[in-house]
């Protein structure tokens, strides 16, 4: 009898803490974000220049970014289009159980692992649908009034706590609205796209059964001794991300592999040796691959020498974002304006949406609104990510990132190279490392130090 009233009391504390977050997690669209006309914003390696058109002319208020003093026309609408068809993943609730836990949420807890979701899920796009894609209802997506969207966030609060007394399901109001529209596709090939859209979308839905889900990439961190409810570093999400994609059977997804840099180091025959080992023994085509680079940009605090790094990164095509953000928390970093990065947040708590039903909502996958952050505030643990579409491509963006970091780099060496051949012929006192293990016991102790020191802070 004792034991059934104290998994009571832990069924209530879990569902306050889960009613808790969800009010926390729902303010953080709010704030307006502020762009100088000034300074051209890059997004993915994608320029905008916001210039001065006419005195008159505002950004619309449902933009939820504002141009200082006076707001040009210029290109803006192309930026905004360009962002918000970026895909958005962030905490969820009361998605199926996590196996091994009563968590059905992951506010607090699984900003990480989201983020490395985005920048996977940006990788995807540009392997499917290219850089120059996108989403055609875009623009439709608008943020809440302001007033409203409070109320409804302290009303959402105090109803999740009455239903958590009562054991009842707690009671859902959207935040973010679409307008209505009616989708006539202009062509096959937008038609084929839009496939893609939602396909991509579908593979990292909240349901054990979702690819790169949050369920699956939790399985795949156990056997790097991490659990659901536990902090991920961005070095861990890299190789969960490894193994999620190497361990996808869909047909779709054969034609791509990731490749994890070892100490800050690419090893070019290992990379190319994963893009031409292919599953179908028919199939003769070299694999697009996704290289993640874990780098620490200081000690304590970044370090603010690395900025022209950061932005000559966010610069490249070849670039499909940062895993980052500030102590203890995680965002995704996606362009910069002068010495601010332009990011993705997954903090902000959302309904479950079933990707598994036909024409399934997209409007909660797109972030209506920038944000900026000061790159003195970033944290120094970062994972960042490249991708490349087949061999020819990697050998070339190899060459254009070494230049890259040979201008950005002050100090005497850059925070990560390109070298020829295979780690193992760098490496004379560790065994080859073996593929059928999530880690290899080197690397698992290198993940362990990276996971208690360095990467503890996100």
């Amino acid at each position: 009898m004792e034991a059934t009233g104290t998994d009571e009391v832990d069924k209530l504390k879990t569902k306050f803490i889960s009613a808790w977050n969800n009010m926390k997690y729902s303010w953080v669209l709010k704030t307006k974000t502020y762009f100088s006309r000034n300074s051209p914003v890059l997004l993915l390696g994608k320029c905008y220049h916001f210039k001065y058109e006419d005195e008159n002319t505002l950004l619309p208020a449902r933009s939820g970014c504002t141009i200082e003093d006076h707001v040009i026309a210029g290109n803006v609408e192309e930026f905004r289009k360009d962002f918000i068809s970026r895909i958005w993943l962030t905490y969820r609730e009361e998605f199926p159980q996590i196996e091994g836990s009563a968590l059905t949420t992951d506010c607090g807890w699984g900003c990480t692992l989201r983020t490395g979701q985005m920048l996977l899920a940006q990788g995807l796009v540009l392997h499917f649908l290219g850089r120059a894609w996108t989403w055609p209802d875009a623009l439709n997506i608008e943020n809440s009034d302001s007033e409203s969207w409070t109320s409804n966030t302290v009303k959402k609060f105090t109803a999740s706590f009455e239903a958590s007394l009562s054991g009842e399901r707690e009671l859902k109001t959207p935040t973010v609205s679409q307008k209505k529209t009616i989708r006539r596709y202009s062509d096959d090939h937008e038609m084929q796209n839009e496939i893609y859209h939602r396909k991509i979308i579908s593979w990292f839905g909240d349901s054990p059964l979702a690819l790169f889900g949050l369920h699956q990439l939790i399985e795949y961190g156990k056997k790097s001794g991490k659990k659901a409810g536990d902090w991920y570093g961005p070095a861990v999400v890299a190789h969960i991300l490894r193994k999620a994609v190497e361990e996808a059977r869909h047909p779709d997804l054969q034609g791509i592999t990731i490749y994890v840099a070892q100490d800050c180091t690419v090893y070019s025959s290992d990379v190319i040796d994963k893009q031409c080992t292919s599953m179908a023994s028919d199939n003769i085509d070299d694999k697009a691959v996704i290289i993640l680079i874990p780098v620490r940009l200081g000690g304590e605090r970044t370090n603010t020498d690395y900025l022209d790094f950061v932005k000559g990164v966010l610069s490249l095509e070849y670039c499909v974002g940062i895993i980052g953000g500030k102590p203890k928390q995680s965002y995704y970093f996606a362009g910069f304006q002068d010495d601010s990065l332009i990011y993705m947040d997954p903090h902000y708590c959302q309904s479950f949406v079933d990707v598994s039903i036909k024409d399934f909502p997209l409007e909660t996958f797109h972030c209506p609104s920038p944000k900026k952050m000061s790159f003195r505030k970033m944290d120094p643990s970062c994972t960042i990510g490249f991708y490349c579409r087949n061999v020819q491509d990697f050998k070339r963006a190899s060459e254009e990132i070494t230049k890259m970091l040979k201008i950005s780099s002050k100090e005497k060496y850059p925070l990560f190279t390109f070298v020829n051949g295979h780690s193992r012929d760098y490496d004379f006192t560790s065994p080859t490392t073996n593929e059928e293990d999530l880690f290899a016991e080197d690397e698992k102790k290198r993940l362990k130090r990276f996971s208690t020191e360095e990467f503890v802070l996100l």
